[in-house]
């Protein structure tokens, strides 16, 4: 009997050691005699569970982790002893507590030094007592909390199949959307994305299907698909994350995109940073072109669909649509001036979609299984899922797919554990370096375009950065100001000097410089960079500067008349 063990490839598992516990594993195996198959997944995006280690099982795949090196003789050894179906009764491993080491339902969330607590066997886990008595065994990786609780449309196979595998992909329901497609007109798909609800999972969150209808019903000899993966917001992963683990479901996005739109290449836009996500996805594109996914005639259709990958160097500024196109055309990355908008007149003088990789690659869903179906997830205008991404100080860091309207505080504290110091938390800042900061007593905003819009802040592309009450406020918002003076492409006079400004007013207020006075200054400026940038950097830096003003005053030195007495006393 071959036994099949999953070790991630993701850049986040590898940071921890999974190349070497894949070696270790591989090098134990052959000792012990236990034949395996290694498989090197993407991840799930329990990270602080990485190296996470499965195993399948005729119930399913058990789940151990954090896995070291140092683990893998025991772990090798329960496989080796275990009978070939540790659970032949049929019911599957223990689930949520009920023996072994599975997580319990009390504790939604299980942390490494959980997970190695395990209590005596009982039933049929007896039979499986070498598997199940690993002090990281974890159960079945579906039951896990972390995970069982999320609505996985987008990333419904990242982790779970071999990311370069086209047969893994397609036996895990791939290609579906694309085959629907191809029995619709191009105005039937248009349709079926506006039905949805879909909207731009970059942060802007403008309706995809409109984007999409104007870029169909422009004229030109030829058209482009663009994918914008420069994911350069601080505590994102989610597009490398997906790069890694399922690069076809955007390459079948972009397909059925093109197939909509009447254009015949596409550009994906990826950053040096992401060296493994983008040899994964010149890997897979390269298969795609073997099997007949792209090229001339895509799977007999006598449609044709080919993909360019692009490396961009990381300039944050990158990530705004047109400096990216810039880019693409050779140029230095600076924003142009709209309109005309991309859908017009975009790369290469020509109609273009350009959309962020998830945006892309929530398409297939919406194609294979209906535009009902995912639009009867969600919450007001903000239909399907978001794929939130718990950063920082948190306790449990990863992805987390779910449907909008979760509160912050449900993802913040329930999902993601609160601080991983256990301090309390001070804040959370929503939608990457130029999302806002928001206080705990705002934690019951809904994920949603519009709610956080109404709090002055931004969804953004998902990430989710959290902050004990250690962090002094002042200096995060001098963080913003110095951040955007650094990534500023400088060709707008708002973001390229209001920044270089801003960190001065700040420095002047940190030194106790005339502090109501310049207070006011700032938050002049902000409103200046708001309205007069060209593009979101400038415009959304004033997000971190202000709201961390509003809401902590006191870490800027303001205080209310004998506020600072109370403070003392």
């Amino acid at each position: 009997m071959t036994v099949r063990i999953f070790v991630p490839g993701d850049s986040g598992a590898l940071a921890v050691g999974a190349d070497e516990v894949a070696a270790a594993i591989a090098a134990e195996a052959g000792k012990q005699g236990l034949a395996i198959t290694l498989v090197r997944n993407g991840s799930r995006g329990l990270y602080w569970l990485e190296p996470l280690i499965e195993v399948e099982t005729p119930a399913g795949r058990v789940a151990f982790g954090p896995v070291a090196p140092a683990d893998v003789p025991g772990l090798v050894a329960g496989l080796a002893s275990a009978p070939a179906d540790p659970f032949p009764q049929g019911e599957g491993p223990a689930r949520n507590g009920g023996g072994g080491a599975g997580p319990s339902p009390e504790e939604p969330h299980p942390s490494p030094s959980s997970a190695r607590i395990h209590s005596p066997l009982e039933g049929r886990d007896r039979a499986a007592a070498p598997f199940t008595a690993h002090p990281l065994y974890l159960g079945l990786t579906e039951d896990i909390p972390f995970l069982k609780r999320q609505t996985r449309f987008t990333f419904a196979r990242c982790g779970v199949v071999d990311p370069l595998s086209l047969e893994d992909y397609r036996a895990a329901g791939g290609l579906k959307g694309l085959a629907a497609a191809l029995a619709l007109t191009p105005e039937a798909i248009v349709d079926h994305v506006t039905q949805s609800g879909l909207r731009g999972r970059g942060g802007a969150g403008f309706p995809t299907g409109i984007k999409w209808k104007t870029v169909l019903a422009a004229d030109g000899p030829r058209k482009f698909v663009v994918t914008n993966a420069d994911e350069g917001d601080s505590g994102t992963f989610a597009d490398r994350m997906l790069m890694e683990g399922d690069p076809f479901v955007l390459i079948e996005g972009m397909i059925i995109a093109g197939f909509a739109v009447g254009a015949s290449h596409g550009y994906i836009y990826s950053r040096s940073e992401y060296p493994h996500a983008n040899d994964v996805m010149a890997k897979a594109l390269a298969i795609a072109e073997s099997a007949g996914l792209l090229g001339d005639d895509i799977l007999g259709s006598g449609r044709a669909f080919t993909v360019e990958l692009r490396i961009g160097a990381g300039a944050y500024v990158c990530g705004e649509e047109t400096a990216l196109l810039e880019s693409i055309e050779g140029r230095r990355g600076q924003v142009r001036a709209k309109p005309p908008l991309p859908a017009i007149k975009g790369l290469f003088g020509a109609p273009t979609v350009i959309n962020n990789l998830l945006t892309l690659a929530s398409v297939p869903f919406i194609l294979a299984e209906g535009a009902a179906a995912y639009a009867a997830v969600g919450f007001g205008r903000s239909r399907g899922t978001m794929a939130a991404q718990l950063a920082g100080n948190v306790r449990h860091g990863g992805l987390f797919e779910t449907g909008f309207g979760v509160s912050l505080g449900e993802l913040v504290e329930d999902i993601g554990g609160g601080t991983a110091t256990g301090r309390p938390i001070k804040a959370a800042q929503v939608g990457g370096p130029l999302g806002a900061y928001f206080p705990p007593a705002l934690f019951d905003t809904p994920f949603d375009y519009e709610a956080f819009a109404a709090r002055d802040g931004l969804i953004g592309h998902g990430g989710i950065v959290v902050f004990d009450d250690t962090v002094e406020m002042a200096r995060q918002a001098r963080f913003a100001m110095e951040f955007c003076a650094i990534e500023s492409c400088g060709k707008c006079t708002p973001c390229r000097i209001g920044s270089t400004r801003g960190v001065e007013v700040v420095d002047l207020i940190i030194a106790g410089r005339d502090v109501e006075a310049n207070a006011t200054l700032l938050a002049d400026l902000c409103e200046t960079m708001k309205f007069g940038s060209l593009c979101a950097l400038g415009g959304f830096t004033p997000y971190p500067v202000m709201s961390a003003l509003t809401h902590f005053p006191q870490d800027f030195g303001i205080f209310p008349p004998g506020g600072r007495m109370e403070a003392a006393e």
